[in-house]
């Protein structure tokens, strides 16, 4: 059974939130917890409150044991972009956008099928490798 958890309107830009997101995907909990308590972004503290809130949904909601959760999945989604101006030379005005972050945190319990599953959103994630090129396919500069 999945537990989840979100954050919505975020102050912190996407492309900064999932910098934090991508190091504690399907990992442990407790791994989880001391990767974000360690990490110096700014995103790693409501991130860490968001999966202390999952933690606690799954144990008083769910009664799981902490344990033997993982994170399954972390989504992070942008949300409404503020839009700001900032005057500028001959009365011109730029444009300032500040972006907003929807997070969400997907646990589930560790099991056989289960890594069996993490093994192969791994994979999946890490994509193909780079075609090889033999030798002679080289330009070669002259």
């Amino acid at each position: 059974m999945a537990i989840s958890a979100q954050i919505k309107y975020l102050r912190i830009s996407p492309r900064k939130v999932r910098m934090v997101a991508d190091l504690i995907r399907y990992k442990p909990v407790s791994e989880a917890e001391a990767i974000l308590k360690f990490t110096a972004k700014k995103a790693s503290r409501p991130i860490l409150k968001l999966l202390e809130s999952s933690i606690a949904n799954a144990k008083n909601n769910f009664k799981k044991d902490a344990s033997k959760l993982y994170i399954s999945s972390i989504k992070v989604d942008g949300g409404p972009i503020l839009k700001r101006s900032m005057p500028r030379l001959r009365g011109t005005a730029f444009a300032i956008q500040k972006k907003t972050s929807h997070i969400t945190i997907v646990l589930e319990e560790t099991g056989v099928g289960a890594q069996k599953k993490v093994a192969k959103e791994v994979r999946k994630d890490a994509g193909t490798s780079p075609k090889k090129t033999k030798k002679s396919e080289v330009p070669i500069a002259k």
